[in-house]
């Protein structure tokens, strides 16, 4: 079984930050978005990854090939968007026949991945969603397997939202469904989507069974960004000792990276700093803070600070993008 992760989209309701950094490697609960997903799939036994890359690639190669040497890893390229069905049509050469892992490169569930990859049917993840036209939406039967599945659709059938996980067996069928809904134009909301030619699949007879998830994190805007952060640090985070660092009260849950120096400080909760961070004299809670920046004398609340970034003075709400330097006295 090979894990496929398309990564190429450029993040804009992440902007600033997904200017100068890929929206999986936004950091998050003391991890990034890929390195969740990536951990969840070798957990299940999964160690072959092809990655679809496009803006800011090269980032997503550098960071899997520090952080993951071990893995087999392949790289493909993206240059023209036209949707994530478009996005899976270019690894057919890579996958051949074999069974793949579908996981969206911003897509953080909680679920049983090992019982999803041992299960003899081909899967899609959906959870309940209050609104479904914003999303792709299974039509599931009694008996879980799956009847219909359309992209956002105006007059939804079912509340299911499809979550961006799908175990398929029959690859090869996958691929014909997407070069020809290709062929024939065949695009909703303007992109080749995933969800056509999954239907297409069913259509013809292939079987996939609905699973839900316990929990989807939505990680696409700075609002949900932080609210994620927070509930991930209750999972993830490791009790800091505030006696290394100087008249510093740590308040948990937070994420401290390697290297950073802290003093005169409150930091706390729910509060995400990256490697080599320099805080002084400052509050900061409710927070994701980037590698590399400088706070001095600045209480933040509710704010995504990027990496390499210099901030003084007053209160605020902040979204900073990398490699910014900003005086508020």
């Amino acid at each position: 079984m090979k894990a496929i992760i398309p990564v190429a989209g450029a993040g804009t309701k992440l902007r600033p930050h997904s200017y100068t950094q890929p929206k999986a490697l936004i950091p998050l609960a003391g991890k990034t978005v890929l390195s969740i997903i990536i951990d969840q799939l070798k957990g299940a036994g999964i160690n072959e990854f092809v990655f679809i890359v496009g803006y800011l690639g090269d980032k997503i190669q550098d960071y899997v090939k520090s952080k993951y040497p071990e893995l087999k890893a392949h790289y493909v390229h993206q240059v023209d968007r036209q949707g994530v069905g478009h996005a899976i049509r270019l690894t057919r050469n890579i996958v051949a026949q074999d069974e793949v892992f579908v996981v969206l490169g911003d897509t953080i569930c909680e679920y049983d991945v090992q019982e999803v990859v041992n299960s003899p049917f081909s899967m899609i993840g959906v959870r309940k969603v209050d609104d479904p036209r914003d999303f792709g939406v299974a039509e599931i039967e009694d008996d879980q397997f799956i009847s219909h599945v359309v992209e956002k659709p105006q007059i939804p059938k079912s509340n299911m939202a499809l979550v961006g996980v799908y175990k398929i067996k029959e690859s090869e069928q996958m691929f014909q469904c997407l070069e020809n809904n290709i062929r024939q134009g065949l695009r909703s909301h303007g992109e080749y989507s995933l969800t056509d030619a999954l239907d297409c699949m069913i259509q013809a007879g292939a079987r996939f069974q609905s699973f839900k998830v316990e929990n989807w994190f939505d990680c696409g805007r700075k609002e949900t960004l932080l609210e994620s952060n927070a509930i991930l640090l209750k999972k993830f985070a490791v009790k800091t000792d505030a006696a290394q660092f100087e008249n510093t009260v740590i308040v948990h849950p937070v994420s401290i990276a390697a290297n950073c120096t802290i003093k005169n400080s409150i930091i706390g909760p729910n509060v995400s700093i990256g490697e080599n961070a320099t805080i002084d004299y400052s509050i900061v809670k409710n927070s994701i803070i980037g590698s590399f920046s400088n706070l001095f004398d600045i209480v933040l609340d509710d704010s995504v600070i990027g990496s390499d970034t210099n901030l003084r003075g007053e209160t605020r709400s902040l979204n900073i993008g990398d490699n910014t330097s900003i005086d508020l006295g």
